[in-house]
């Protein structure tokens, strides 16, 4: 009889567990949405050989299992099912992948205070994790708890590690944070257990003020300075369905398949950003590295020109530079949203700080120098009139906050783009 391997939830448009398990070795591996009346006929299938559990069921399933591993009955969620000989054991594996996540990012929580975002079945495997790890004291917040997020920085302004388990950030609705860490400022370690997009905007911000207690001159830094480290919740997926696998098909996969496959899922599903001066040369670089790749190429500028129906100066000309940014932005979030594609933004992209923030959370930025003298304005309604060096000085530190990485194209747009292949591979 045919088996059913899947992932169990109510939605599940952002979820990249089939290519992981695909990966793996289960090629039949699915993604089963159910409404919660569907849950218990569901389960009840006979034909049943392995399944993981996500939002909301990781503890509805419990009633359905007839034995549970005594961890996961202790974290009070089961996020794997498995049937064997008619019987559905449930376990969790999420705890393997969050602490198999702590390790990877160097994060340690002995002797910590950690606060833990959120109550849902998340939330209960990051309590069991805190427990065993041995945090000195564990938090969670949750809307209507005693400690919700209106008061959580007045109570517990010495919270040292946070760990979000709340959807907030979560593809589609990316553009949230479930709290601001500058009204945190002992925080040392951010944990988001969110993997799609890569980096929420709680990690940004962690990001962010961890680069400023690295810049020299650290004593002139903007105030919140302070060293973070962080993570992503892809190193937890990967590692829990490797351990999930092993319960599926009672067999052993080394641990060195969990790198392999993020890494593989990073360079597959992450956008790879252009950014730079107008005449930079973004579009023909982004082309030769679509080449590269086999990644598809969004030119935002064509883009514009598409829903718009005209060309740019004209827009400028009808209807000047706020309704074309407003476009512009609309078009950049569109493409953001999206997975896996070279994107070539317009040389004024990054004015916006939400623009900026789009770009990092789905994508690796590379922004591209070329020489004052080597940029061509024809055609650039913002580059005439000898405006392109207060047009440089002002943007410079906008590029510069919004790239990854920097590279000079000087040389031919084929090294160029080679230059940055090699450097994403590499990341």
């Amino acid at each position: 009889m045919e088996r059913i391997y899947g992932l169990l939830g109510r939605t599940l448009g952002h979820s990249w567990s089939a290519p992981i398990h695909k990966a793996l070795g289960c090629g039949g591996y699915r993604l089963i949405e159910l409404e919660p009346e569907g849950l218990g006929d569901f389960l009840r299938r006979e034909d049943i050989g392995g399944l993981n559990v996500t939002i909301p069921y990781k503890r509805d399933v419990m009633k359905f299992c007839d034995e549970i591993d005594p961890a996961a009955e202790a974290i009070g969620s089961v996020n794997t099912l498995v049937r064997r000989n008619g019987r559905l054991a449930g376990y969790n594996t999420d705890i393997d992948g969050f602490l198999y996540m702590l390790r990877r990012a160097e994060i340690s929580l002995r002797g910590k205070k950690a606060v833990i975002l959120g109550s849902g079945g998340a939330s209960l495997t990051a309590q069991a994790a805190a427990r065993q790890e041995g945090a000195r004291e564990i938090v969670v917040v949750s809307r209507t708890g005693e400690v919700h997020y209106e008061n959580l920085p007045e109570r517990h302004i010495d919270a040292e590690v946070l760990v979000n388990t709340t959807p907030v950030g979560m593809w589609p609705h990316m553009d949230g944070a479930p709290v601001d860490l500058r009204l945190l400022p002992a925080v040392t370690a951010v944990v988001d257990v969110i993997y799609n997009p890569g980096r929420t905007n709680l990690l940004l911000q962690a990001e962010e003020i961890d680069h400023w207690w690295r810049m020299p001159g650290y004593a002139l830094s903007p105030p919140g300075g302070r060293s973070i480290r962080y993570t992503g919740g892809l190193p937890m997926l990967v590692h829990q369905a490797k351990r999930a696998e092993e319960l599926f098909f009672d067999r052993s996969i080394p641990d060195g398949e969990t790198e392999t496959i993020t890494a593989r899922l990073w360079r597959d599903r992450t956008n790879l950003v252009l950014v730079g001066m107008p005449g930079s040369g973004k579009t023909t670089v982004g082309r030769e590295l679509a080449r590269l790749s086999g990644k598809p190429f969004v030119d935002l500028d064509e883009e514009i020109v598409r829903k718009a129906g005209k060309p740019i100066p004209e827009i400028f000309a009808a209807e000047g530079e706020g309704p074309f940014r407003q476009l512009e932005h609309e078009v950049l979030m569109e493409a953001c949203s999206r997975s896996g594609q070279i994107i070539a933004t317009g040389g004024g992209a990054v004015l916006w700080s939400e623009n900026r923030a789009a770009m990092r959370r789905t994508g690796r930025v590379y922004r591209l120098r070329r020489r004052l003298e080597d940029l061509p304005a024809e055609g650039r309604p913002l580059s005439q009139a000898g405006k392109l060096a207060e047009m440089e000085r002002v943007r410079d530190p906008l590029y510069t906050a919004a790239a990854d990485f920097a590279v000079s194209n000087e040389i031919s747009p084929e090294e160029t783009a080679g230059t940055i292949w090699r450097d994403f591979c590499e990341r």
